[in-house]
């Protein structure tokens, strides 16, 4: 994972935002987080599951419009960093193994 990414996560993990270069880490006020590259909205992070003010489990919204319009090496990157299964086969961009 490049430094860049860890340092998204922790933002994530913490629930704090965060930028640097050409990534952003927002809170929204559902208390979830909205993650940007290039400002374009690329994924929505739902921590559920805390104990202990720890988090359990992550559920990643990928915003699929931005994906498909932007799918390049950097973007994809970054939404794997966040955990969503994002491949590429033959040119075609998979996301959770269906074709986008």
């Amino acid at each position: 994972m490049r430094k860049i990414e860890q340092q998204m996560m922790n933002a994530v993990y913490n629930r704090q935002s965060w930028q640097s270069g050409n990534t952003s880490v927002r809170p929204r006020f559902d208390g979830s987080l909205s993650v940007y590259l290039h400002g374009n909205h690329i994924a929505n992070v739902i921590n559920s599951n805390m104990v202990d003010d720890v988090i359990t489990s992550r559920m990643v919204e990928v915003n699929t419009n931005t994906l498909r319009r932007w799918s390049t090496p950097t973007t994809k990157s970054r939404l794997r960093a966040l955990g969503a299964h994002v491949t590429t086969r033959k040119g075609v961009t998979y996301l959770d193994n269906v074709a986008i």
